[in-house]
């Protein structure tokens, strides 16, 4: 019998993702001023050397968005991406693959920025490097610009900006760090799940 529920057909690893973090954007805005500043407060990445950094924060502010555009575009990602790369892989090697780039992400975040973080964004940095390294020549439909592109060509396009305006920091209030530590993470932890460089042995 088919289901009706048309989350069923996401797998569940990335379903649960995206029922979190729509889940927490929607706390933080019925909670309002107080509940949402105890929440940025808490659960939002500082940086290592603020007194305002805790330890769960390398996972709790990728679950965090600032504004309903920032929520859509991440959880458009994670289901466009996540999806074909948790059916490909399953979901234990997935859940793997997401916690450790949230992690890495948040940690060149923390180490290496000054500002505070929340967003799932280096994680989808990380799902970004895994599609392009697994389906390098699978064609993307930019939104904007509306083109075609190979997956290959466009994690280069997007790792280079995150790059640059890394070494460029601009006062955009974009985790560009983050972004560039989660598609480092999810190419180094790759690159050892296939026992290639610089983990060949």
């Amino acid at each position: 019998m088919q289901s009706n529920n048309p989350l069923s057909s996401i797998p569940p690893v990335t379903r649960n993702i995206l029922i979190a973090i729509v889940v927490m954007f929607i706390a933080q805005q019925v909670l309002g001023q107080s509940g949402g500043q105890f929440i940025g407060r808490y659960f939002a990445l500082y940086p290592i050397d603020s007194p305002w950094f805790y330890p769960w924060q390398l996972i709790t502010y990728a679950l965090l968005h600032g504004n309903l555009m920032h929520l859509f575009f991440n959880g458009f990602a994670i289901w466009m991406f996540g999806s074909q790369i948790e059916n490909f892989w399953g979901e234990k090697k997935y859940s793997i693959f997401i916690i450790v780039c949230i992690i890495g992400s948040g940690l060149a975040n923390a180490v290496l920025s000054g500002a505070p973080a929340i967003g799932i964004s280096g994680a989808v940095y990380g799902l970004l490097v895994a599609f392009g390294m697994m389906w390098p020549n699978h064609t993307i439909q930019l939104i904007l610009p509306p083109i075609p592109m190979k997956a290959k060509y466009f994690v280069i396009l997007f790792a280079g900006i995150a790059l640059v305006s890394s070494i460029n920091p601009r006062n955009d209030g974009i985790a560009h760090i983050a972004h560039l530590g989660g598609a480092l993470t999810g190419f180094l932890l790759i690159q050892y799940w296939r026992k290639k460089p610089p983990f060949k042995w």
